[in-house]
């Protein structure tokens, strides 16, 4: 499960684009902290412990204690040239919330993949599943196992096995995760077959 992350923060007295480029030539980020029915608190952050927060990889599906609040990350802004963080959204949570998260996904038991083995491809239609979960209770990944699976084969978000008290958000349907298909080498061979296969008959036709 991911670990809580915690971001110390200051009050921003002035709010604007001003005032935000000022903040971020000292090396703060602008921030807000929105949700619950309060009004947003405009806040700043250091900029090193935003990046090193990132950098873990499961920013935006971990609890994030900013300013003593309960959040979640909802967005993270980024300049189009540096790539320095800009401006974050976060959204406060109870305790005991729900909450929807993207957790990403990690395919797993390749070895025991008779598709795998002969050449098959893996194509992987989702990398990260959209769960209501439990906000202690969040999941750092999701493991899919792809045991058994040949070239052809699909497997759906109901062959995935998810942490307790996660649900899928998507509801209505029993949507793909990854599918095995055949790589194009073989493809082509096929292809070039079946052409073949196809003239061998109407040669044949033709002497009838």
């Amino acid at each position: 499960m991911s670990d809580t992350i915690t971001l110390a923060a200051e009050t921003r007295d002035r709010v604007g684009k001003g005032a935000s480029r000022s903040l971020r030539r000292e090396g703060r980020v602008p921030a807000v902290i929105y949700g619950q029915n309060k009004e947003p608190s405009a806040i700043h952050l250091e900029e090193k412990a935003l990046v090193k927060a990132l950098m873990t990889g499961h920013f935006m599906n971990s609890v994030i204690m900013v300013d003593g609040q309960r959040t979640l990350a909802k967005d993270v802004a980024f300049h189009p040239v540096t790539d320095r963080p800009t401006h974050v959204d976060f959204f406060r949570i109870a305790a005991d919330a729900t909450v929807t998260v993207a957790v990403p996904v990690v395919f797993a038991d390749e070895e025991e993949s008779p598709g795998l083995k002969k050449g098959g491809v893996l194509n992987v239609v989702r990398h990260e599943l959209e769960l209501v979960v439990d906000a202690s209770n969040i999941p750092t990944e999701i493991t899919v196992s792809v045991a058994g699976k040949d070239v052809g084969d699909t497997i759906h978000i109901s062959e995935v096995t998810l942490p307790n008290g996660a649900t899928p958000a998507i509801e209505d349907r029993d949507f793909t995760v990854a599918t095995l298909v055949a790589p194009s080498a073989l493809k082509a061979e096929g292809a070039a077959d079946e052409a073949e296969d196809t003239a061998a008959e109407g040669e044949a036709s033709g002497e009838a």
